[in-house]
């Protein structure tokens, strides 16, 4: 640090991840794998695919709730940042230290929106899909033209591959973090604790 140069905000560590929040986020993990595999390699019935989809629909529901109402890491107004802000975090994105960032940064706020976001036009696709082999059919698939639930098995299959490289990504970017930038992100996701500096 040059002379004269303020020195930064000191590091605290503080409890930042709710039990529900880390609950919901280990849940959510568990059940779209589980779904995932038993829509790729399951059995020709897809009974326990549907389960674990009626799950991630409760769990994303949990989370919209939780993001107006939980506590202040949680809610969205506490990690949605403008395009400035974003930015900003991506300059210094390549330092290889620490973020210290009080919840979701910048970036990794626009990465949970964008896993719920699929993740919500995955089950709304799969609730409406008619794959015509009179076994798999959507729950609400009667509601909907026949041209809508043909054209949602398309989608849910392009959805599944959405989600596979969301996944892929969010575990590159632990990786990275973990080993370039020297941030361990799993443990407080895990005890709820996280060494932060306030901004």
């Amino acid at each position: 640090m040059p002379k004269g140069a303020p020195s930064p905000d000191p590091v605290r560590e503080v409890r930042l991840w709710d039990p529900f929040l880390r609950g919901f986020h280990w849940a959510l993990a568990f059940f779209v794998t589980a779904s995932w595999c038993l829509g790729q390699f399951g059995p020709a019935k897809m009974t326990l695919h549907f389960w674990c989809g009626y799950v991630v629909i409760g769990l994303l529901l949990f989370r919209l709730v939780w993001g107006f109402v939980g506590p202040a890491p949680a809610r969205f107004s506490h990690f949605l940042r403008g395009p400035g802000a974003v930015a900003g975090y991506l300059r210094g994105l390549m330092l290889r230290e620490p973020s210290y960032w009080p919840g979701h940064n910048p970036l990794g706020a626009l990465s949970v929106i964008a896993m719920l976001a699929v993740l919500a036009a995955q089950v709304s696709s799969g609730l409406i899909s008619d794959p015509d082999d009179y076994i798999n059919v959507g729950p609400l698939a009667s509601y909907v033209s026949s041209s809508t639930r043909s054209k949602a098995v398309g989608w849910h299959e392009f959805g599944a591959n959405v989600i596979l490289i969301l996944v892929l990504l969010h575990v590159a970017v632990i990786l990275f973090y973990r080993f370039w930038k020297r941030e361990d992100l799993v443990r407080p996701m895990l005890n709820g604790r996280k060494q932060v500096r306030d901004r």
